[in-house]
């Protein structure tokens, strides 16, 4: 089975989906453990725009090498820095400035509910940008039924009260700006190698994150030992399988089909937070997680196209 035919098929794009969902799920309690270990505050901007630059510049290099292994050509081309810095800039950059920023003024609550924006973002911007990729009624309640589980899964945290500030806009910016980078690394994978693609906007991306930290806390102010360095090499190798296999995903595929595998993104992390911080977990989850999946079937279900009978005359 080629690479495309897998990508395409029903089983391939659920098990590749669930896996990057999964792993980018995991984020959320490593980044809290590992800013606990480095003693990195809520509102210490500079050090987490470092530690991130840190972080998507290993996981760029991760891809380099193992491409590079596999014998494949990672040397990087002049011709195609137009296209990774702008996926860069959307995909890695912005994104992350604004998400930071944006939850340093928010609640973690906020933040994961807010997160589950980005299926609508990215679903909207492909009604606009593709023909056969519009927006319709099985679409809009999957999306609705989907967003509905997210919400629940964070109501399992505390208390829900929802406000809008500069923190939220800033969250929902993040959301927009993530989604409309999918869309331009969808776009880039029809000229360039997904491999290359993802490992070079990635390390364009965190050359933005590196200098916003270096200039605020300098260059290295942590103090690593081998269990925030083993943290740190997860993170980045998360990210680099994570978006690695999304980007596969979604080049050969409709947006709109793989989007709604996003809401998957905050539930898992509210569970692996459950499992790995000990946070507690109610039985909501469930019922969060239950509606997230009723929304992927009904947005990925294929209507049934009436029968035609047709008379046959002897």
């Amino acid at each position: 089975m080629n690479t495309q035919r897998f990508f395409t098929h029903p089983f391939g794009v659920l098990a590749s989906a669930l896996f990057a969902t999964f792993l980018w799920g995991s984020a959320f309690p490593f980044i809290k453990l590992s800013y606990a270990a480095l003693n990195i505050g809520p509102q210490e901007i500079g050090e987490q725009m470092l530690f991130a630059g840190y972080r998507f510049f290993l996981a760029g290099l991760i891809i380099v090498l193992f491409f590079t292994l596999l014998g494949k050509k990672m040397t990087f081309q002049p011709q195609t820095v137009g296209t990774v810095v702008k996926i860069g800039l959307f995909q890695t950059f912005l994104q992350y400035v604004c998400f930071y920023i944006g939850l340093s003024y928010s609640t973690g609550i906020q933040g994961a509910i807010i997160s589950g924006s980005s299926s609508f973002f990215q679903i909207l911007i492909a009604h606009f940008y593709y023909k056969d990729d519009g927006l319709n009624v099985r679409k809009a309640v999957g999306l609705l039924i989907g967003f509905t589980g997210v919400v629940i899964v964070n109501l399992t945290k505390g208390h829900l009260e929802l406000n809008f500030g500069i923190g939220e806009f800033l969250l929902l910016m993040a959301a927009f700006i993530y989604s409309y980078g999918n869309i331009l690394a969808k776009e880039g994978s029809r000229t360039i190698e997904v491999g290359y693609l993802t490992a070079y906007q990635m390390i364009f991306g965190s050359l933005g994150l590196l200098v916003l930290g270096i200039v605020q806390v300098g260059a290295m102010p942590f103090s690593f030992d081998l269990n925030t360095m083993l943290m740190l090499l997860y993170l980045s190798f998360l990210s680099a399988a994570g978006f690695l296999v999304w980007n596969t995903v979604m080049k050969y595929n409709k947006v709109g089909k793989v989007s709604m595998y996003m809401f998957l993104i905050p539930v898992f992390g509210v569970m692996l937070s459950s499992l790995i911080l000990g946070e507690e977990i109610h039985s909501l989850v469930l019922v969060g997680l239950a509606c997230v999946a009723a929304g992927i079937v009904i947005v990925n279900r294929t209507p049934r196209e009436k029968a035609v009978q047709v008379k046959k005359i002897s």
